[in-house]
């Protein structure tokens, strides 16, 4: 029991894995350019057909939900609710944020890096001009600053930088490093994103049930997002955003 495929294109990557209670067993990826929609269902059907599903069937489908690219999610979704609808299996939706701050803490783990325990993690995901999608999480996993879109300029955490370092990752993460130079900021400029890191998040919202309704789901684009800053632009909003 507790087969889950796990679907992650709301980033550049286009990644399909099988894991079975919480452990990867199969995985499809590329990070080519622009290929989600041509080989998202190759990789599926791939997985699908594996011997790793040879006299088992699929138990749910995880699908990382945004934010990310509007296309992107929009390919990913359409796939997960597909599966799901036609083999009568729940839909788990995981935040893409979430995921990429889970693939951090693996990546750190396997370099052997020590955090800090002031130590805050943000993930970023390109949107447009100067703008990111990101998230800010405490070293524990928790979350310190919810999902934004974010103009970043060299200002923007300077207030952050007195009392944590942050680490930055993501492929927002580049506009940042262009424009801060701090001894608390830190880019990690290595990592890649996976649907892998979807999947101990899928596993406990399995176990507990948590699924969203495939009738009425729909990706978090964040797409209608106005961000209001002050003059420096701080990450903290005015009273009255």
């Amino acid at each position: 029991m507790c087969r889950i495929l796990h679907i992650e294109t709301a980033t550049e990557v286009c990644s399909v894995s099988l894991a079975h209670r919480g452990k990867i067993i199969a995985l499809r990826e590329t990070s080519e350019e622009k290929s989600h929609a041509s080989i998202l269902s190759v990789y599926v059907n791939e997985l699908l057909e594996s011997p790793a599903m040879k006299n088992n069937h699929l138990d749910a489908v995880a699908v990382s939900m945004g934010p990310g690219s509007y296309t992107g999610l929009r390919i990913g979704v359409s796939m997960a609710k597909g599966l799901c609808y036609g083999a009568d299996i729940p839909l788990i939706a995981i935040s893409t944020l979430e995921a990429m701050r889970n693939g951090l803490c693996e990546y750190l783990k396997k370099k052997k890096i020590n955090i800090p325990t002031n130590a805050l993690f943000s993930p970023m995901i390109d949107a447009r001009r100067k703008e990111v999608y990101m998230a800010l999480f405490s070293s524990d996993g928790k979350i310190f600053k919810e999902v934004v879109a974010q103009v970043v300029t060299a200002e923007t955490f300077d207030e952050l930088f007195v009392k944590h370092p942050i680490y930055f990752f993501g492929s927002g993460a580049k506009k940042l490093s262009s424009v801060v130079v701090n001894r608390n900021a830190v880019f990690i400029t290595d990592y890649k994103h996976s649907s892998v890191y979807l999947a101990s998040a899928a596993n406990e919202k399995f176990i507990k049930r948590d699924f969203v309704d495939l009738a009425y789901f729909e990706p978090f684009y964040l797409k209608d997002f106005i961000t209001t800053t002050s003059k420096k632009n701080r990450i903290f909003p005015s009273p009255n955003v």
